[in-house]
């Protein structure tokens, strides 16, 4: 999930499958309407997805080697912007890449129901719930997006903690903080807010520690509780922690893609709340400190009732313009998109923790060993149930928490107001 990297230009990536370049097929597949399928997304211009895009080009081409395929790599912090004049203007793509959640529901509009097509994939694949609406499915997952909480063992173990015993509880997990910044010179947490997006990975990442199970499926279930202690003692803690001294310095003036990850990377704080796929995950930080020395924990509980589960969704999804021009034949490239083998190839290649439960990862490192079990017992992230315009409107406030501009109680009093208004 490189998304935050920004490319100097466009650019595509055009599969004729027969010919070269992007020349249109002189005569197009049995059932084919159409020459050209336009894919928009953020990942395409990646290294790391180069072997996970061939397989799936290669997938498609078998079936229709008479269509020509072209990805057009958008920069991610314009990519919704863009999206969104081109689909007005009645020129965007046929297919496109989403983030599960707000990004995707705000747009089903203009999206084509694709449970007709994915019928064959509904158990192979997870992570469906983040790209659906009202029970109907409009993008399929390419890679499961979680909050595990990552920790330096060789940070803990120079703090004299236990590398292979975490701490449980919050209690716990702040005398460890006093002793890595005594012992190792380190700040407790990693956070960057410069973006308004750390509250979000704060909120899913320690959630689990704070709401009851009740709250929180009541919460996924839309039925949520602004007014409820455990909900604003979310906004408590993310204040309290600054106050305190646990993260970094000026964390709303640092950027979580790619800085916050980094002061983990260089052992300058023991944990961050990080993703499963496929930045600032397992595979980077072991990439920086050793992929033995990067442990996972749950989140440390804060209130008793609280029984901490792996907080995950569908990550990232290839959804199907309703304006497409061959539905069916679009419909039909997802479908490659999230075959297996294009889906291992993420997984070896880039290391995203992929939707596909078919692929074996017992041979990966220790953290992937940690994280996959909880897959099954784990629970949708908080923040992915709420709405893009909450979820801004949080990243807002959630700075004037930090500033002290801001109190919890009208943090939480604005953020109902939005989401009921959602």
């Amino acid at each position: 999930m490189k998304q935050r990297r920004l490319w100097a230009a466009v650019l595509v990536t055009g599969l004729a499958v027969t010919g070269c370049g992007s020349a249109a097929p002189t005569q197009p597949s049995s059932g084919d309407t159409t020459s050209t399928i336009v894919v928009w997304d953020w990942k395409s211009g990646e290294p790391g997805v180069a072997s996970y895009l061939e397989k799936a080009k290669a997938d498609f081409a078998r079936k229709h080697p008479d269509v020509t395929v072209e990805f057009v790599a958008q920069p991610f912090d314009q990519y919704y912007t863009l999206l969104g004049a081109a689909t007005q203007s009645g020129k965007g793509p046929d297919v496109m890449l989403f983030n599960g959640g707000g990004q995707i529901r705000d747009r089903v509009n203009t999206l084509l129901p694709l449970d007709r097509y994915v019928a064959d994939d509904r158990q192979r694949l997870a992570g469906w719930d983040a790209f659906s609406k009202d029970g109907t499915i409009y993008a399929a997952p390419v890679t499961l997006q979680g909050h595990p909480i990552y920790y330096n063992k060789t940070i803990y173990q120079k703090a004299g903690l236990d590398p292979a015993n975490p701490p449980k509880t919050w209690n716990e997990f702040v005398s460890g903080c006093a002793a890595v910044k005594k012992t190792a010179g380190a700040r407790c947490l990693a956070l960057g807010n410069k973006e308004g997006f750390g509250i979000q990975f704060f909120m899913s990442g320690l959630g689990p520690g704070i709401l009851t199970p009740k709250e929180y499926d009541d919460w996924i279930a839309g039925k949520r509780d602004w007014t409820s202690p455990h909900v604003k003692e979310i906004f408590n803690l993310w204040k309290k922690v600054n106050d305190d001294g646990l993260n970094n310095d000026g964390p709303n003036s640092t950027a979580l893609f790619n800085d916050a990850f980094a002061l983990f990377n260089t052992g300058k704080a023991a944990t961050i709340i990080g993703l499963m796929s496929d930045v600032g995950h397992w595979k980077d930080f072991g990439e920086f400190l050793g992929a033995g020395q990067v442990g996972v924990m749950t989140a440390p509980v804060v209130t008793g009732e609280a029984t901490p589960v792996l907080p995950y969704d569908g990550g990232i999804g290839y959804a199907v313009a309703k304006s497409a021009k061959n539905p069916a034949l679009a419909a039909d490239l997802v479908r490659s998109l999230t075959s297996t083998d294009a889906l291992t190839a993420f997984y070896t290649g880039a290391g995203a923790i992929t939707s596909d439960t078919t692929i074996d990862v017992s041979q990966g490192a220790p953290a992937v060993a940690a994280i996959v079990p909880q897959i099954k017992t784990g629970k949708p992230a908080l923040h992915v149930a709420l709405s893009s315009k909450t979820l801004e409107l949080m990243g807002r406030l959630s700075q004037q928490l930090l500033s002290g501009s801001a109190s919890v109680d009208d943090v939480v009093r604005q953020l109902a107001a939005s989401d009921k208004a959602s």
